[in-house]
């Protein structure tokens, strides 16, 4: 469940919606969409139990003040547009940091944000081979933050988008929430051509192409998981980590008040990007 960002592409085909984050801060619409009481007592219930690694790390107010640097963000379209946008964000990153279970207190779809690194990881997932992002000696970039961003040629991209060194410094991803939040959202802001990004694809501003048609990679939430992991979790029938998803997604829609809309919640017809 937490999984890794396996992303070949070099950075010099990331492009955010905003540019460089931080010369295009602005005034966050989130605040007024999520509000400290429903974050703290009705989205993420157990994300501060005793049981979660990362308790007490993902305050309300970082996730504030992470949001300023995107503006962008939760504010784009009519009130229900920018609802759906919050709630498919705050869907994947708690599918990517669930500590749930099936028979959890209030449900497996109360337990996001339990967990803010990946546990026993595989390798210290450096490439070598990307010479744009060399990869500091003794650092480790395996999944860490909201959104569990890994490997050597996204921290590196991150941290110059975000104003912190991510090659030398990873760690701060998991060491400050406020880093945290915001490589959580430069990634859900960030286009990797091919891929568009996940914030173009919930407000409408995904356009497919011939070869996404064939691909049958069409508009909605299932579409973002495709951006995020489909290699591992799309083309293929009633994933259970899919439908993980699809229930953070419906739970906080109905936390925020907005309807469900579009058939395309999962990813099982779509060909993966990678």
């Amino acid at each position: 469940m937490y999984k890794l960002l396996t992303f070949w592409l070099a950075a010099s085909l990331f492009v955010s919606d905003i540019g460089v984050a931080e010369a295009h801060r602005g005034r966050s619409h989130v605040a007024r969409i999520v509000t400290e009481e429903a974050y703290t007592s009705s989205l993420f219930l157990h994300k501060d139990d005793a049981a979660c690694p990362a308790r007490n790390f993902y305050n309300y107010s970082a996730f504030v003040r992470a949001a300023e640097w995107f503006p962008r963000f939760g504010g784009v379209g009519d009130l229900d547009n920018r609802k759906r946008e919050v709630a498919a964000f705050l869907a994947q990153i708690s599918h990517e940091t669930t500590g749930g279970w099936g028979t959890a207190p209030d449900g497996p779809y109360a337990w996001g944000l339990c967990f803010k690194e990946e546990i026993k990881p595989a390798s210290n997932y450096c490439d070598a081979t990307s010479t744009e992002w060399p990869c500091h000696p003794g650092k480790s970039y395996h999944g860490r933050g909201p959104i569990q961003l890994s490997w050597n040629f996204n921290y590196g991209p991150a941290g110059e988008a975000l104003g912190f060194d991510g090659l030398a410094s990873p760690e701060l991803v998991s060491g400050d929430a406020e880093v945290a939040f915001k490589t959580a959202l430069w990634f859900w802001m960030t286009r990797r051509p091919p891929k568009p990004s996940c914030h173009d694809v919930m407000v409408g501003r995904y356009r497919p192409s011939e070869v996404e048609k064939a691909a049958n990679r069409t508009a909605g939430f299932g579409l973002t998981t495709n951006i995020i992991n489909g290699g591992l979790e799309c083309n293929r029938t009633d994933d259970p980590r899919v439908n993980d998803r699809i229930g953070f997604y419906r739970r906080y829609c109905g936390i925020l008040g907005v309807d469900v809309v579009g058939d395309n919640l999962d990813c099982a017809n779509q060909l993966p990007y990678s």
